[in-house]
């Protein structure tokens, strides 16, 4: 396989690093210490970003995006995962379950999303459902030509405060061979709607600038067209979002790899003990070793998954191996990071404790490790079942 850029690419990520250099990285500490995101700045990144062909640029040029391909995409991410999500969340890729989106939900949602007038969130993680979905309590119940809601949904994070909610509930119960499975569906709700609570969640360890959110909804009225998709089929439409989100985490780990590989490396090669560089002695050296060696390696599975993407082969199992490796290796990238800058690690006038902080967060959205590890063994174990 060939992963030699085009030039195309190299232009696209020579811009976005450009981009970084002097729209984002100047900020992060700040952004970090206050916990959020002036909401001046976030829209000055948004809108340079619009200027620069950024935004959007994960969605179909029919709809207005940049129309980019999964390979492009994944080197985006790449290179976006090496700053701080509060200030690179605004440079926004609308999610594509929004490409669901019919009639006038197309104009309500889905292109006020690609101009950067609207921001979504993703509801779906709920206080007693977090990896175990299918323990959703949220209720959708149909009412005449309308559906009542009642239920939460905690840590939907967000750069900026969210328009509107797409909002996964249970409408109902099927009978199936293993037994009775809740259906699940999706809604488009608007914040601000008659029975729909949004406010600020706790502060996190993780990406502080990154803010979550929590929902509740009570009696929640809205009718049936507000549905994305179909009734019913709104695990289907997760699970699209949820595979190739889980290659988007790994690529941006990726690239948070690298950012701690280069800065350790750095370190090492001018910072003195014992009359030479730290480098030189063969436990800092090692590190360095391993660091490039689980970068390289997570590299090559990411852009393998991002590939077989393109050509409609991806399979959920191989997402979750990409998020799963890069993941972990980026705690250990952190970890070891941290270890050779000593005590300055820690101290906040650096950026190292910040990116160690930000990086325990990707062993656990998107899927913990725990779960990926358990879609890894269901595929291998599946065809030996009876």
């Amino acid at each position: 396989m060939n992963y030699k850029l085009t030039d195309e690419q190299s232009m696209l990520l020579d811009s976005l690093r450009a981009f970084l250099e002097e729209e984002i990285y100047p900020h992060e500490a700040a952004a970090d210490r206050a916990g959020e995101v002036a909401p001046e700045l976030s829209e000055h990144i948004k809108q340079r970003a619009i200027e620069m062909g950024f935004y959007a640029a994960n969605l179909p040029e029919s709809v207005g995006g940049g129309g980019l391909d999964y390979t492009t995409l994944g080197l985006m991410e790449r290179e976006l995962g090496k700053a701080s999500y509060g200030l690179a969340g605004n440079i926004a890729r609308p999610t594509e379950l929004l490409l669901a989106c019919e009639g006038e939900q197309r104009e309500k949602y889905l292109l006020p999303c690609v101009t950067g007038e609207k921001h979504e969130s993703f509801g779906l993680t709920e206080p007693g459902a977090g990896s175990d979905i299918m323990s959703m309590a949220t209720r959708a119940v149909a009412d005449g030509d309308d559906y009542v809601i009642n239920g939460s949904k905690h840590f939907i994070s967000t750069p900026v405060t969210p328009d509107f909610a797409i909002l996964f509930a249970v409408t109902g119960v099927d009978e199936t061979k293993r037994g009775p499975r809740k259906r699940v569906t999706a809604f488009l709700i608007d914040a601000g709607e008659k029975g729909f609570d949004l406010r600020l969640g706790p502060l996190c360890a993780s990406q502080r600038a990154y803010r979550t959110y929590e929902m509740s909804f009570t009696d929640c009225r809205v009718q049936k067209s507000a549905i994305l998709g179909e009734e019913g089929m709104g695990l289907d439409l997760a699970n699209k979002w949820l595979h190739m989100g889980r290659v988007w985490v790994a690529a941006q780990c990726c690239g948070k790899m690298e950012r701690l590989k280069d800065l350790a490396t750095e370190w090492a090669a001018s910072r003195k003990q014992f009359g030479q560089t730290i480098g030189k002695f063969q436990g800092t050296a090692f590190k360095i070793a391993d660091m490039a060696t689980e970068l390289h390696a997570a590299d090559l599975m990411t852009m393998h998954a991002c590939n077989n993407a393109d050509n409609n082969c991806m399979t959920s199992d191989e997402a979750a191996m990409c998020k799963l490796f890069a993941s972990e290796a980026l705690g250990r990238v952190a970890d070891n990071t941290v270890q050779i800058y000593g005590g300055m690690g820690l101290m906040e006038e650096l950026p190292v404790e910040r990116l160690w902080r930000d990086s325990r967060l990707e062993r656990i959205w998107d899927g913990t490790s725990e779960i990926q590890r358990h879609i890894i063994a269901r595929s291998q174990l599946r065809p030996y079942e009876n």
